[in-house]
């Protein structure tokens, strides 16, 4: 197939995320003023766009408090630097069984489960240009623990979203995800012009070897907008590879906690590794402007 390559290139910095990584790095931001400055820094180094979840500022543990993301979303609002706010909408649709032998009633520990205007009620309440849409249930990595997002959940968040005039990023960690995707905008659910996240060898979603990858953007239709990241060690290579197949990127700390073998990382400096990638290959990287231009995205003032 010929060569697709992107000429103008948005990075996305995934500042935090939700996962246990809070003990495994200093560098992991937790408190609503770490996160924002984190993502400041990220987006003076080059970021377009910031992706936040939020934590307890003293255990570092994922949190869906209201009030956090608020205090996030206003510190980065109030920065010097411009940057187009991407929140997390993932949360709310954890469930850990109760074993093998005796799945129900489910484990306390590790299930989350919340209904579509609870696992919303940031996104209305904050109103960022992007949040998440996880487009399907998966497997991870932990024996018992499920991600879930029925059909019905992503109807109903999808037509919240959209209601919102905040743009989904579906996230798809399969292709399945993309099929579904697509008949949500068959469904006048999310609007044709979508912006899709390839999530690449997380478990037990996509591979991050190449050919599943080329599978992955195969099935991204053309009037879509879509961006790429892996974990660990293949987050860069995944810089260059989405760039050459006609994609975006994600970078930061939420991926990958490694600038090199041994050294922990910031997220600027990963955002700044990718902007020597991008502009190395002769592409260039634009800014929020152009990206809100791109994406058709809409700068709201929050509620309050």
């Amino acid at each position: 197939m010929p060569l697709s390559m992107t000429r103008d290139v948005f990075i996305t910095c995934a500042v935090t995320g939700s996962g246990a990584t809070q003990d495994r790095s200093p560098h992991v931001p937790r408190s609503p003023q770490q996160i924002a400055d984190s993502a400041i820094a990220a987006a003076k180094a080059g970021a377009a766009i910031v992706h936040c979840h939020v934590r307890d500022p003293e255990t570092g543990a994922p949190s869906r408090d209201l009030r956090l993301f608020r205090e996030v979303t206003d510190l980065i609002r109030a920065a010097e630097v411009d940057v187009v706010l991407n929140l997390t909408a993932g949360m709310g649709g954890d469930m850990t069984f109760g074993g093998v032998e005796q799945p129900l009633p489910v484990n306390p520990d590790g299930t989350d489960m919340a209904g579509a205007t609870e696992r919303l009620a940031h996104v209305a309440e904050c109103l960022p240009e992007i949040c998440t849409l996880d487009c399907g249930t998966m497997n991870f990595a932990e024996s018992d623990y499920v991600m879930t997002n029925t059909p019905g959940m992503l109807q109903a968040m999808g037509r919240m979203i959209t209601a919102l005039g905040v743009k989904p990023e579906i996230e798809a960690f399969d292709t399945g995800h993309l099929w579904y995707a697509k008949q949500l905008v068959a469904d006048g659910i999310l609007a044709p012009d979508a912006l899709v996240q390839l999530c690449m060898g997380v478990p037990w979603g996509a591979p991050d070897d190449l050919n599943t990858f080329m599978a992955m953007v195969n099935n991204v239709p053309p009037d879509w907008t879509f961006s790429a990241f892996s974990l660990g060690r293949n987050q860069m290579p995944y810089v260059a590879a989405s760039v050459l197949a006609g994609g975006h990127v994600r970078v930061g700390l939420e991926d990958n906690l490694m600038l090199d073998r041994g050294v922990l990382a910031e997220n600027w400096q990963l955002v700044d590794r990718a902007v020597g990638i991008i502009e190395n290959l002769g592409a260039r990287v634009i800014g929020p402007q152009e990206v809100r231009q791109k994406l058709g995205l809409t700068k709201q003032a929050p509620i309050g």
